[in-house]
């Protein structure tokens, strides 16, 4: 098996979006991606490193990762602690959770996800500005709507259960059952099991087929 490559990347900027949950940028050094793929980072002196699904797009001269804090976690409050000028180790990129590019042009794409599982529809949709698409992000409060002033209104429905903030008040599966959903859309989920083996069921329920539905499960 051949060892995927560790290399410094070093850290431009880092914002915090929440009290737990922040952006790192860092630099690109060459790297090429296909927006969906994952990245497995960690601090530059440990030997632990973690998968995240780049945040940024393709083309941006940087790379972007969106990260939550586990407490007590070996590399996250780690990675928190970590401020521009300093470096992070990041594995090459993979994954196959990526936009079919023959279907780019033809297809509508419904984008579920929650909590920092918006992070791969983020990088899709500022790779791919002309993609037609939908996005149901659920989260707990509105504040975890992480940058949702970059998509457009029409495009960005923030499902909040523990407040009212939000466009829909409630789970994100208790939507997906209350809307229709075009049968030949592309419907790629990621984040919670839970919730994704729920959407799986609703949508199978609405005439999409398995063939239709890609997920990634991020916990």
């Amino acid at each position: 098996m051949s060892r995927k490559r560790l290399n410094l990347h070093e850290i431009l900027e880092v914002r915090h979006l929440t009290d737990s949950t922040f952006v790192i940028r860092f630099e690109k050094n060459g790297m090429d991606f296909k927006a969906g793929q994952h990245v497995c980072v960690g601090p530059p002196n440990g030997i632990h490193t973690r998968e995240y699904s780049i945040y940024s797009a393709e083309n941006d001269p940087f790379v972007e990762i969106l990260v939550k804090e586990v407490q007590n976690g070996l590399v996250t409050p780690v990675l928190k602690g970590l401020k521009a000028g300093q470096n992070v180790v990041v594995e090459e990129p993979v994954g196959y959770f990526t936009l079919q590019e023959e279907k780019i042009k033809s297809k509508k794409f419904l984008f579920i996800a929650t909590g920092t599982g918006i992070s791969p529809f983020h990088s899709m949709t500022k790779s791919i500005p002309e993609l037609d698409y939908k996005i149901l992000h659920g989260v707990r409060t509105s504040q975890e709507g992480y940058e949702r002033d970059e998509y457009k209104k029409d495009r960005y429905i923030l499902c909040s259960s523990r407040d009212q903030s939000g466009d829909y008040t409630g789970r994100i599966t208790n939507y997906l059952k209350e809307v229709m959903i075009d049968k030949d859309s592309e419907v790629y989920l990621c984040g919670n099991c839970n919730m994704i083996h729920d959407a799986y069921d609703i949508l199978e329920e609405k005439g999409i087929s398995n063939e239709q539905i890609h997920a990634e499960v991020y916990f």
